[in-house]
């Protein structure tokens, strides 16, 4: 039981790490000139597409790929409407 209890505590200290980076983010998005927003999304489309090469061909779960591409499109969305 103590194992599950691991994973659980494991679980919730990184969506506690990822709203924070989801807030940071944020903040970082609205010091981002408006003119630099489409260079911003390319350069983060383009180390997208390196990071999910990278995922496809290592031994994760869909769940993870799934979770990688909800953000991916949330954080686009963000650049682009910060």
């Amino acid at each position: 039981m103590r194992t599950l209890q691991d994973a659980t505590e494991m679980i919730c200290d990184l969506k506690g790490s990822v709203i924070a980076l989801d807030a940071l983010i944020g903040a970082l998005l609205h010091h981002v000139p408006e003119s630099q927003r489409d260079a911003l999304a390319s350069t983060f489309e383009a180390n997208a597409e390196i990071a999910r090469t990278v995922l496809l061909h290592a031994s994760i779960s869909d769940q993870t790929l799934k979770g990688f591409e909800a953000d991916v499109g949330r954080y686009g969305t963000l650049i682009r409407t910060a």
